[in-house]
């Protein structure tokens, strides 16, 4: 993988060296700091006062030729729109096809400076990271927010690109109006909101987007499910064998199959206490009944991740079989009198996540164009299962015999679920189309980016390539080698290949990944306490009914695709993704304590609220941190069995499984105390991970 320092020379264009970054210089002068402290040649105040003025001067030279490039782009806007009006009064077909060429040749140089704006703030970043790195100082955080909104400071220029949004704008309405309102009377104002349809102005607006690290709904709700996302577009034969693999009613399939798990998953919550206490055992035991399937989930997906090397359509009929005959058990433990077949049935419902295959199909055979999109389903189908299947069980309030078999609110959420998954079988086997494994590319990531910053190396490829001589190429490389070690983590010679074992994985995590992880372990442990105590704490407190409870944990679920759209459309535009997670965490950290019973009195007004303000908090959290997540995990984690993904999975339902085992362990200590008890462990949890998100803070971007 090539550093930096060598990828800022290979995507300069030439005519421009003079204005980017010198980022070789600057990590000379670290490399210099460094050694004058040790001989005490200078203090740490004079290094700082150096350092920030060089960097100042830096960023004053990129703003200067940023504004000057931005009134050239202006001024042929301006000329174009002469020529636009000239045409309007005396249309011309092949004056308005030259008319639209020039407009795109605008848009591409356009394109050429939002990358130049690009690689020089992701310079920025690294020579400040590189800077705390070697001093251990927190220079990043005095340097930007004294600088950010400071009426003197160009750094607001970089980052957030001020000027250019007007010229995308006039652009863009210019180049809409030629293509496709040419001979009508209508304004494009007076139309529909249609997607722009000129691949220049696509190209401008993800552009625009990946510089300034906005987001949307759907790239929020993309984040959430953790799949590898191309930003750079890709080449005509890249794009060709994606579209033979993709197969829309194959990717259906898979969402429909991540829908039906999360029924599957959340459907007995309400009624697994009243189901324990029938078959003789504690209504805590209900912790051991929902937890056993994210118990067996820990080891199937690993096989399944390692399956969908080979197959897609193998291990999705193996996992339907598996949770048909998981639910039957699930449904036939009544008449049989046995808790112990009851867990087998939930233990062969976890044996059958295909959650992996689901993941992976979307990141491995839907084209990078709908890719996006793709992922937002996943995520999407797996809240609204969440919010379906406790809504089912509210419904199933029947109670009948056929022959010897029993039909209750305890027994029919598993025949239901065992005749959904047979059907889903059938059309499984009808409808699913096993792609061409022979056209698929390997595991490892074309053009990855480095292990931190995913989201800021990536770049748009083919616009521009400069031209160096082998001579001049080699001695900038030799440069860069005797400057500083790689910006990579990874060395050359391993950085493309994907973690072969949970080991070799483990090894790549940094202590910033481990942190988000382990934010992931406390979230779905918070999460699961809440979910998966609610039917025994909600009877013992208040009485509610199993349809109330129902009720409850759906309108739960159905806040999660609200909130999202909230924060992907708004708040994550206004803040940073490590304010954000340090936020929600705190939020978090209220909702837990206001969860406690402290009086005598506990009131379903202070359980509702607090568990609200839980729930929500944990979902904003879940996207911000799986976002920070594939920023800083390394490159060689976004592919192969051991992926990100399956990390964060495993996190997780660790995390489920730990939380359901404390709530059947603290039923020993009785119903009355089984709030405080099994709350006390997420409050601890939480703060630490408050605690070691302040520690790292400084590396979340």
């Amino acid at each position: 993988m090539v550093n930096f320092g060598k990828k800022l020379t290979a995507d300069q264009v030439p005519e421009w060296r003079g204005y980017y970054i010198n980022y070789k210089l600057m990590k000379k002068k670290v490399k210099q700091y460094g050694q004058q402290l040790q001989q005490g040649e200078k203090d740490r105040r004079r290094v700082l006062k150096d350092f920030s003025k060089m960097l100042d001067d830096q960023i004053e030279k990129i703003v200067l030729f940023l504004l000057e490039q931005q009134g050239m782009l202006a001024s042929r806007i301006e000329k174009l729109g002469k020529q636009r009006a000239i045409l309007v009064e005396q249309p011309d077909i092949s004056g308005i096809a030259e008319l639209r060429e020039a407009y795109r040749e605008v848009g591409l140089d356009l394109i050429k400076l939002l990358k130049f704006v690009d690689l020089n703030a992701t310079g920025i970043r690294k020579i400040l990271k590189k800077f705390d790195k070697r001093f251990s100082y927190r220079f990043t955080d005095y340097y930007v927010s004294s600088r950010s909104n400071h009426p003197y400071s160009q750094l607001q220029q970089v980052f957030k690109h001020v000027g250019v949004g007007a010229v995308v704008g006039a652009l863009s309405r210019n180049l809409v109006d030629l293509q496709e309102h040419q001979g009508s009377y209508l304004s494009i104002y007076d139309q529909p909101p249609t997607a722009l349809k000129d691949p220049i102005i696509d190209m401008i607006n993800s552009s625009v987007d990946k510089l300034t690290r906005s987001t949307n709904f759907l790239r929020f709700l993309g984040q959430h499910a953790l799949i590898a996302q191309e930003e750079s577009p890709s080449t005509a034969g890249e794009e060709e064998i994606e579209d033979q693999k993709y197969h829309f009613i194959s990717l259906m399939l898979n969402l429909v199959n991540t829908f039906l798990y999360m029924v599957n998953t959340y459907i007995i919550v309400p009624t697994a206490d009243d189901y324990s206490v029938s078959l003789g055992a504690a209504s805590t035991v209900c912790g051991v009944v929902i937890g056993s399937m994210a118990v067996a989930q820990v080891f199937s997906s690993v096989y399944f991740s390692a399956w969908s090397n080979k197959s897609y359509f193998r291990p999705l009929v193996f996992s339907s079989i598996v949770l048909c005959l998981g639910n039957v058990c699930y449904a036939m433990a009544y008449d049989m009198n046995s808790l112990t077949v009851l867990i087998i049935g939930r233990l062969l419902c976890g044996l059958g996540s295909a959650r992996a295959v689901n993941r992976r199909y979307i990141s491995d055979c839907v084209p990078a164009r709908i890719r996006m999109q793709a992922s937002a389903g996943f995520v999407s189908a797996s809240a609204l299962g969440m919010a379906c299947g406790p809504a089912l069980a509210g419904l199933l309030q029947w109670r009948f015999k056929i022959y010897m078999v029993t039909f209750s609110q305890s027994t029919l959420p598993g025949w239901l679920m065992a005749v959904a998954w047979l059907l889903y079988l059938v059309w499984l086997c009808i409808s699913f189309k096993e792609p061409n494994r022979a056209d698929e590319v390997n595991d490892t990531p074309q053009n990855s980016p480095s292990g931190q910053g995913v989201d800021i190396e990536q770049v748009e490829n083919g616009l521009v390539q400069p031209l160096l001589g082998d001579s001049e190429t080699k001695q900038n490389e030799e440069d860069d080698d005797d400057d500083d070690e790689d910006d990579s983590e990874e060395c050359a010679q391993d950085s493309r290949k994907p973690a072969t074992s949970i080991g070799s994985a483990y090894r790549l995590l940094t202590p910033s990944v481990k942190v988000q992880l382990l934010i992931y372990f406390m979230l779905k442990y918070a999460m699961e306490i809440l979910l998966s105590e609610s039917s025994v704490i909600t009877n013992h407190y208040f009485n509610w009914n199993t349809s109330a409870v129902a009720i409850f944990l759906a309108i739960l679920g159905l806040t999660v695709l609200p909130i999202n759209a909230v924060v992907g459309t708004y708040i994550s535009n206004m803040f940073e993704d490590r304010q954000l997670l340090m936020a929600s965490q705190i939020t978090l950290l209220v909702g837990i304590i206001f969860s406690f019973k402290v009086t005598s009195t506990y009131s379903a007004i202070q359980y509702v609220i607090s568990a609200l303000i839980t729930f929500v908090s944990a979902e904003v959290l879940e996207g911000v941190n799986l976002s920070l997540l594939s920023s800083v995990m390394s490159s060689r984690l976004s592919r192969g069995t051991y992926n990100g993904g399956l990390l964060s999975t495993e996190a997780g339902t660790l995390a489920r499984v730990v939380a359901d085992c404390t709530i059947t362990a603290a039923g020993y200590l009785g119903i009355g105390s089984l709030l405080n008890v099994t709350l006390l462990p997420s409050l601890v949890i939480c703060a630490a991970s408050i605690a070691c998100t302040f520690l790292t803070y400084n590396s979340l971007f």
